[in-house]
C-alpha cells in the first residue's frame, strides 16, 4: 500500500485508534498504558507552556502523522509527539517537524526503534527522544552541525536536566515523569 492508498483507505475499526503505514504494510498502534499516557500528557503540558511562554510560534502536536524521507511513498509514521515550528497545514501530514517524541514502552520496543531511524530521515527532524516508560531515562538524539546524527544517543537521567537546544527548552527529568508512579 502508497502513503496516499493509505490515507484514503477504510479499516473497518470502529474502536477509533490508530494506524501506521510502515513499509507498505497497515500496522495497528496499541493503545497507551497508564505510565506512558501520563508521561505524553506531562510532556506535551510541559513543552506547550513552554513554547507558549517563550513566544516561539511552534506547537506541540499529539500523534503527528509523519512521513520520512526515505521509502516515503510506503510509509506514514505517528510518533506520541511533535514539535513544528510551521503553521498549520490543514493536512494529515504535520509540516517540517522540529522534534519528534516517542515513548518506549516494553510491547513497543521495536517498532519505535524502528521508527526513530526513519525520523532521522526527515531534514526539518533536528532533535529525537526516546522516553522510557518503566524507569527515569531519556535518550535525546541530536543532529549535529554537519547534518549528521551521532553514532548513539546522550542518556539523561534523574537528577539531570534535559536540554532541547532546538527550541530553547530545559526540565528536569524528574518533572516529565511526575504523575508516572516511577521511584527515583
Amino acid at each position: 500500500m502508497t502513503v496516499d492508498e493509505f490515507l484514503v483507505w477504510d479499516s473497518d475499526d470502529l474502536t477509533g485508534r490508530r494506524w501506521q503505514l510502515i513499509d507498505g504494510e497497515p500496522v495497528l498502534v496499541a493503545p497507551a498504558a497508564d505510565a506512558h499516557a501520563r508521561i505524553q500528557g506531562e510532556i506535551a503540558r510541559l513543552l506547550g507552556n513552554h513554547l507558549l511562554a517563550s513566544g516561539r510560534p511552534c506547537a506541540v502536536v499529539v500523534a503527528p502523522g509523519i512521513v520520512p524521507r526515505v521509502h516515503s511513498n510506503e510509509n506514514f509514521r505517528v510518533p506520541d509527539l511533535g514539535v513544528t515550528c510551521a503553521p498549520p497545514s490543514g493536512k494529515v501530514m504535520v509540516p517540517d517537524p522540529v522534534l519528534l517524541i516517542e515513548i518506549l514502552s516494553p510491547g513497543n520496543v521495536a517498532k519505535t526503534r524502528s521508527n526513530i531511524w526513519a525520523y532521522t530521515t526527515i531534514p526539518s527532524v533536528q532533535e529525537l527522544l526516546v522516553v522510557h516508560s518503566t524507569r527515569m531515562e531519556i535518550e535525546l538524539l541530536r543532529r549535529g552541525p554537519d547534518g549528521n546524527w551521532p553514532d548513539s544517543p546522550a542518556i539523561v537521567k534523574v537528577p539531570e536536566q534535559l536540554e532541547l537546544a532546538g527550541i530553547g527548552f530545559t526540565v528536569p527529568v524528574a518533572d516529565i515523569y511526575r504523575t508516572a508512579g516511577l521511584s527515583r
